[in-house]
C-alpha cells in the first residue's frame, strides 16, 4: 500500500464521523477471460470489467484508500479502507453475489493498510501503519485485540503488508523511512503469540508488498522508492539464507504496491500512481498487464489484488480522487493463500 503523506494520517485519530457512502453500487458483471500468457512470449494484456463502487473520497481526509482484499471462509470479501476516519467504516464486507457492501469495523485510531486471516486462530489481522501495531478481529469484525506492539530491535515500526507461513507466524513489511525518504525499511518475523519479532532484512527503500513463494520456501517483497522486487530464501526454521534482488520493474511515474503470488507461482504486482497491475513469472519474465477500460478517470492505484481461493476470478482494490473501487478480471492461475490478502 502506498501511504498517503503523514499529515493525512494523523489526522485520523481526531476526525469525526462520517456516513459510509457508496456502497452497493455499480455492480457489474462476470469477468472476463484470460488472455493465454506464455512464458518467454511477449506480456499480454488482462482486461478488468467494473464490479462497484465501494468508497468515496472522505471529507475529512480528502481521500480513499482500499486495500488488503482477503477472503473469509463464506467467501465474502473483506477491503480495508486506509484514509477512513473515524465512525466511517475502516473494514467493509462485500457480497459479491447481491453487489453489496456493509461495514465490519470502525475505531477512533487505526489506519490500516492490509488484512489477512491467520490460519492458527482464524483471526483477521490487520496493520496499522500509524500506529505500529498489528491488530486481529473475529471473523465477524468484532472483539479487537493488540496483537503486537512496541519498537522491534530498537526502532518503531510502520508496519504496511502481512504474510503468515502455514505455522501462523507472521511476516511484515516495515515501510519505515518513507517520510524521510531513506533506507530504513524492513522485513520482519512475529511468531504467531507475539511474543518474539526478528528482523529478516533491512536497509529497504520504503518495503511494500510480501508475499510468499508459491512452496513457502521463501519471500517476495517489494520497496516502493526503488521500484524493485527482492527474494529471500528461507530455511525451514524461517531464517534468511540468501537475498538478493530479482526483479526491476519499469513503472515509469508508478511506483511498486502490494504483492500476490497465485498457485503457479506467478507474482501480481500492484502499482501506486497507475490504476494497473503487472504479473511477472517466478524467474522475473513478464507475463501480463492488468489495465482498466479507457472510462476510468480519477482512479490512480491499484493497489492489491484477491485471487478467489481455488478459482481463477481476481478482485483488484483500485482508488483515486473518484473514489473507491473493486475490478475484476481473470488470473493467470489459481488463487491461494498466498494470493488472498496481505
Amino acid at each position: 500500500m502506498r501511504r498517503p503523506t503523514i499529515r493525512p494520517l494523523a489526522a485520523l485519530a481526531t476526525v469525526g464521523a462520517l456516513a459510509l457512502t457508496g456502497c452497493g453500487t455499480e455492480a457489474g458483471g462476470t469477468a472476463p477471460e484470460a488472455a493465454d500468457a506464455t512464458p518467454g512470449g511477449p506480456p499480454h494484456t488482462l482486461q478488468a470489467e467494473r464490479v462497484m463502487r465501494l468508497t468515496e473520497p472522505h471529507q475529512e481526509t480528502g481521500m480513499t484508500l482500499l486495500e488488503g482484499p482477503t477472503f473469509d471462509e463464506d467467501g465474502q470479501l473483506i477491503v480495508v479502507d486506509v484514509t477512513a476516519p473515524a465512525g466511517d467504516p475502516k473494514v467493509l464486507g462485500i457480497d459479491l453475489e447481491a453487489g453489496t457492501a456493509r461495514p465490519l469495523h470502525t475505531d477512533d485510531r487505526g489506519a490500516y493498510t492490509s488484512a489477512q486471516f491467520s490460519p492458527h486462530d482464524g483471526r483477521l489481522y490487520l496493520t496499522d501503519y500509524l500506529h505500529g501495531e498489528i491488530v486481529s478481529l473475529a471473523p465477524d469484525g468484532g472483539d479487537p485485540r493488540t496483537f503486537f506492539a512496541g519498537e522491534v530491535d530498537g526502532a518503531p515500526m510502520n508496519p504496511d503488508d502481512l504474510a503468515f507461513d502455514p505455522a501462523g507466524n507472521l511476516y511484515v513489511s516495515d515501510s519505515r523511512g518513507l517520510s524521510e525518504g531513506e533506507p530504513l525499511g524492513r522485513v520482519v518475523r512475529i511468531d504467531r503469540d507475539g511474543e518474539q519479532a526478528t528482523v529478516l532484512a533491512d536497509g529497504l527503500a520504503a518495503t511494500n508488498g510480501v508475499s510468499f513463494d508459491a512452496d513457502h520456501a521463501g519471500l517476495w517483497f517489494s520497496e516502493l522508492l526503488e521500484n524493485r522486487i527482492s527474494y529471500l530464501k528461507l530455511d525451514a526454521a524461517g531464517a534468511v539464507t540468501s537475498r538478493h534482488t530479482a526483479i526491476r520493474v519499469d513503472g515509469g511515474i508508478a511506483q511498486t504496491d502490494s504483492i500476490a503470488v497465485d498457485a503457479a507461482g506467478n507474482l501480481y504486482q500492484g502499482l501506486h500512481g497507475r490504476a494497473a497491475m503487472l504479473v511477472y513469472d517466478r524467474h522475473g519474465g513478464h507475463l501480463a498487464t492488468v489495465e482498466l477500460p479507457t472510462d476510468h478517470a480519477g482512479l490512480e492505484s491499484a493497489t492489491n489484488v484477491a485471487i478467489t481461493p481455488g478459482g481463477t476470478t481476481a478482485y483488484l482494490t483500485v482508488s483515486g480522487p473518484a473514489g473507491g473501487y473493486l475490478y475484476t478480471f481473470e488470473a493467470l492461475a489459481e488463487g491461494t493463500r498466498q494470493s488472498n490478502g496481505g
